[in-house]
């Protein structure tokens, strides 16, 4: 799965599914989970001349953590009973998904063949039939991320002042007191609404979740009204559109994966003023960039997912199958992307999962409750892996495509 055999081969048209919900849920102002819409924004026009950073000095900002699934794993349990509601076998819905991830972990996958600056890290696991996502960050690099400069952190508050001029609690701006004209309400990052999705690529289901922005005029209770906003600096010459075009990647797949089929962009001065408004409909982007010196094509990115998924399947599976697992060692796979080169993978040994737990309650990095509830329904009796460090498995600790 090197670079070189993605470009030299003959790219294969890999289908993609069109995403279907299965339900949405909501954080609260105090990031408490439930399963109402009551985070749900309705996009509006947003003023001419925006200042963006109106609003920052009350913005309040949920610090950066892991990646844990938990939340989306709250909704697989949610939807699991809801779709085999007296029905015998209750495992048949879960069994059928090959993949639960975050929508951002999926997105850095399929748009790696043109990724040349950022690597990035998953923490793997084969729990019955599926696989489950995590980005992996270390507690080093949660901090680092909580630590922003001034300007970094203003220049990210940027994006949040523009969803909040572009959106509104109902389907018609509502003015509020004692606010410039046009705001939607100071930013707390903790309030997210959330839609999950199932699709597939090739032949592996997928499980998406991700954060939705707001809808256009209604909620029609499907993907189909469902907005992504977007900030850019304002395009001033044909390096800045070249720079745009390229940053439509990774617009493309963020909306794709979650069935978004409109994407509105707000261009920027340096100093945060929102001048043009554009719109783009999801599916018509890759036309956009076609034929173009540098342009990204799509198929490549579905094909390099569809590799990698097999890749992982034929790495990881056997393992599972041939041994058996028990609370104590679960076998965690660390898959590292470097740009330009392609993935590892690695089975980590009992330091490297406990890094992974981080002293929560967790088998491996899925949380207790969730193993606790689905075991008994889907797995057969739990095998045990022996620790990657005896002479004992047949598989080397790491491998590279």
């Amino acid at each position: 799965m090197s670079y070189a055999l993605a470009t030299e081969r003959q790219l294969q048209t890999v289908p993609f599914q069109q995403p279907q919900q299965l339900l949405t849920f909501s954080y609260t102002p105090d990031h408490e989970l439930e399963f109402t819409d009551s985070a749900l924004r309705y996009y509006v026009d947003p003023p001419a001349g925006a200042d963006l950073r109106y609003g920052y000095d009350r913005w309040i900002k949920r610090p950066e953590e892991r990646g844990r699934l938990d939340s989306l794993l709250r909704a697989v349990c949610r939807t699991r009973q809801k779709l085999n509601s007296g029905a015998a076998d209750s495992s048949d819905w879960l069994r059928s998904i090959g993949i639960v991830s975050w929508r951002g972990v999926m997105t850095k996958i399929l748009t790696a063949p043109y990724e040349e600056r950022d690597g990035w890290e998953l923490n793997v696991m084969l729990f019955g039939d599926t696989f489950y996502f995590e980005e992996h960050s270390s507690d080093d690099r949660v901090a680092e991320r909580n630590t922003q400069t001034a300007n970094q952190r203003l220049q990210s508050y940027y994006g949040y002042s523009f969803e909040s001029y572009c959106t509104s609690s109902s389907p018609n701006r509502v003015n509020l007191p004692g606010h410039v004209d046009g705001w939607g309400g100071d930013v707390d990052t903790n309030v997210q609404w959330c839609s999950v999705v199932k699709t597939k690529l090739a032949n592996t289901r997928l499980l998406i979740g991700g954060e939705v922005d707001c809808v256009r005029d209604r909620y029609t209770k499907k993907t189909d009204t469902f907005v992504e906003l977007k900030t850019s600096l304002t395009i001033r010459h044909a390096q800045d559109e070249a720079r745009f075009e390229k940053k439509l990647l990774k617009f493309y797949f963020q909306s794709f994966l979650l069935g978004v089929p409109e994407i509105i962009v707000g261009f920027r001065s340096p100093q945060g003023r929102l001048g043009t408004i554009q719109r783009f409909k999801t599916v018509e982007i890759p036309r956009m960039v076609r034929g173009k010196p540098g342009a990204w094509d799509p198929v490549k990115c579905l094909d390099w997912g569809k590799r990698f998924i097999a890749f992982l399947q034929s790495i990881v599976t056997p393992l599972l199958l041939e041994e058996h697992s028990t609370e104590q060692l679960v076998p965690v796979w660390r898959v590292k992307f470097t740009p330009g080169t392609g993935v590892t993978i690695a089975l980590l040994d009992k330091a490297g999962v406990d890094e992974v737990r981080a002293g929560e309650d967790r088998i491996g990095f899925l949380p207790k409750w969730y193993v606790d509830e689905i075991h008994s329904k889907v797995l057969p009796e739990p095998p045990i892996a022996p620790a990657p460090t005896t002479s004992t498995s047949s598989l080397p600790s790491g491998w590279r495509i």
